[in-house]
């Protein structure tokens, strides 16, 4: 369990643009070692690039989108959310358009294309990120921190001036049974003065009852609920996670969120490895490892696992 990993075979799939409304055409490729995700914009001369790094982080305004020498790819953090819920560390996310398709809102429909294909190890071992002191980063009553653990826990809490919502909080300690289950089905949300706002300006054009939870100033308009009661704040999660896997590896630690989001967890990222002595980076080969704190930490295992590959 402690391997890279990788999918069985390539997906495709197209679904709508959250801004333009288009359908976007995808293929998510097997890849190898040391790879990390990477995009690739196909409707583009030359089919440029652009690597899942907090580095690349070009803009959170609603969403995480990322850029490099000019070329964006927008509405990322669902699918890596979903990448790092299953594990995978190495993949090309193909693409012919400007953002990652919004599918049902959640992470769920990736996960379950990536169950279809399966995934397996392999023969490199996967690095991990070992918080050993604390980190914050703070704006306005917002904050975002990392805190030294065992293992990968998270806990969340929002507080919005909206009936439905108002204060909600979460916590887990993660596996990708829990992710699955808790997590990855959770739906953006949006409200529908800001929704008739962005569609006027010629953005959100995608966005409907059909991926994203939808409120009007007291009440949910979806006919058919939350999937869950606290959907909101585990939605919030489901991004925190997408977020964080910007880092390139997975991370051992307590991650605490008030009122965070896309850029406040952004720039807990950048603090972090601004703060050297705050974290080691252990890399365990052959179930060994040279840290003398290895042994006692909790290591995320996956059950989508096959045979070991080059």
């Amino acid at each position: 369990m402690y391997f890279q990993r990788t999918l069985n075979k390539e997906i495709n799939c197209s679904n709508i643009g959250l801004h333009t409304g288009r359908k976007v055409k995808m293929k998510i490729k097997p890849a190898g070692v040391d790879t990390g995700i990477v995009f690739r914009r196909r409707d583009l001369p030359d089919t440029p690039e652009i690597h899942a790094d907090f580095n690349n982080v070009c803009d959170t305004t609603l969403a995480t989108s990322l850029g490099t020498n000019g070329t964006r790819v927008a509405t990322v953090e669902h699918i890596l959310s979903a990448f790092s819920g299953m594990g995978v560390d190495n993949a090309i996310v193909e693409l012919d358009s400007f953002e990652v398709p919004i599918m049902d809102g959640s992470a769920l429909p990736f996960v379950n294309l990536l169950k279809e294909v399966g995934t397996h190890a392999q023969k490199k071992a996967k690095k991990m990120l070992v918080i050993k002191k604390p980190v914050t980063v703070k704006e306005g009553d917002a904050s975002a921190t990392f805190l030294p653990a065992d293992e990968f826990k998270i806990t969340y809490q929002i507080d919005f001036s909206h009936d439905v919502i108002g204060k909600q909080e979460y916590s887990m300690t993660f596996s990708d049974e829990i992710y699955e289950k808790d997590i990855s089905p959770a739906r953006t949300f949006g409200f529908l003065k800001e929704v008739e706002y962005l569609q006027a300006k010629g953005l959100g054009l995608g966005g409907s009852l059909d991926n994203a939870i939808i409120l009007d100033d007291k009440k949910i308009i979806n006919k058919d609920g939350l999937r869950f009661p606290d959907e909101f704040v585990k939605h919030k999660i489901l991004d925190a996670i997408g977020d964080l896997f910007l880092l390139g590896m997975p991370i051992i630690g307590h991650f605490i969120a008030y009122k965070s989001g896309h850029r406040l967890n952004n720039l807990l990222l950048k603090e972090l490895t601004r703060q050297r002595d705050s974290w080691e980076i252990i890399s365990y080969q052959d179930k060994s490892c040279d840290s003398p704190s290895a042994n006692s930490l909790r290591i995320p295992s996956f059950t989508i696992l096959d045979s070991v590959s080059a």
